[in-house]
């Protein structure tokens, strides 16, 4: 196992937490625009927060699916072959999410139909990246050459991957409402229901990551626990600080730029966290698998292909951050709102 392997490893589990922080709360504001928007006015509002921003976060996403094919090209390969059905249905979601935001506010005959396709749109792919990052934890059937040998998207569904759905789930709405109440007005009727949704969700996600703890401690996968014991630990730490710290400030008054990092520092927290517990398996095989688990060592790339990859990021990846810290800069601040939606 070499060190650019792990090192890679820990990189493409880096790209997902980007992903997981920054589009997390497009999805989050794209389920929750149903039950916090109220009027055109701000459901406006709703699509208007993630506007600037929401193309450019999934480019995280794409850019850990684009390392973990060169990276680790066996992993790739299992992965988004035996869960084929359930990425073209996140695809679908963020496309259909994309094609909402545009037409929503052009195309005022269909708005209810557009309105009803960025919640369906957002809602898929919060649900089901949960439910996979489950799968690839608990195990999957694998035959002798790796190839996933389950059901197709049925068997994916499981108690223990659901509730790790469920989890992503939450922490994504979780981050929506803080996001949603960091870009509104203060005055304003969205931003009380979104700081009620964001404290439901926030303990929402409390209870689930300890009740998938348990269940994956007893039961799932209790031989992972010996896996990097100082970065889980610490993850499950600072996961804990992070929400307790969110909810703490989210309860005392206007300090929603507080909430928001805490927030994000605890789903970087669990990402590592999964990153840790795996370690050094990309793949987990399940116990009636034919196949061993897929691990840097089998599925690593040649150490030249993974520093010329090294090479690339290092120069790829703060180019990516200037034009986040530009974008966000450039539309900072609360959002407007017409005088007759405020209380």
């Amino acid at each position: 196992m070499s060190a650019l392997g792990i090192l890679w490893y820990f990189l493409i589990f880096l790209l997902i937490a980007g992903y997981f922080v920054l589009d997390g709360f497009d999805l989050g504001a794209g389920v929750l625009y149903p039950f916090v928007a109220k009027t055109d006015g701000e459901k406006e509002l709703v699509r208007h927060s993630i506007g600037p921003v929401w193309d450019g976060n999934e480019v995280w996403l794409l850019t850990a699916g684009g390392a973990l094919f060169a990276a680790f090209a066996p992993a790739y390969a299992t992965t988004f072959s035996g869960f084929y059905l359930a990425i073209m249905l996140v695809l679908f979601g963020l496309i259909l999410r994309a094609v909402s935001v545009e037409f929503a506010s052009r195309d005022k005959a269909w708005s209810k139909v557009w309105d009803a396709c960025f919640f369906v749109g957002s809602l898929l792919p919060a649900l089901l990246l949960g439910v996979a990052v489950g799968n690839v934890y608990a195990g999957i059937p694998m035959d002798a050459a790796g190839n996933y040998v389950g059901i197709p998207l049925i068997g994916l569904i499981t108690p223990f991957t659901l509730l790790c759905g469920l989890l992503g789930l939450a922490m994504f709405v979780a981050a929506g409402a803080s996001w949603l109440a960091l870009k509104v007005p203060l005055g304003s009727a969205l931003r009380k229901r979104a700081v009620n949704m964001r404290f439901i969700f926030q303990v929402a996600s409390v209870v689930l990551f300890s009740l998938i703890s348990l269940y994956g401690h007893f039961i799932i996968r209790p031989e992972m626990d010996a896996s990097l014991g100082v970065l889980r630990w610490a993850c499950v730490v600072l996961f804990v600080v992070g929400m307790m710290a969110a909810i703490y400030f989210g309860g005392n008054g206007d300090k929603d730029l507080p909430v928001m990092v805490a927030q994000s520092a605890a789903a970087i927290a669990l990402v590592f966290l999964a990153a840790g517990t795996m370690f050094p398996n990309l793949v987990v095989a399940s116990a009636d698998s034919v196949g061993a688990s897929i691990t840097i060592a089998t599925a690593a790339s040649s150490d030249l292909a993974l520093a010329w990859m090294t090479g690339i990021v290092c120069i790829g990846v703060p180019l990516v951050l200037a034009y986040h810290v530009i974008v966000y800069r450039t539309f900072r601040g609360r959002l407007e709102l017409h005088e007759d939606e405020v209380e």
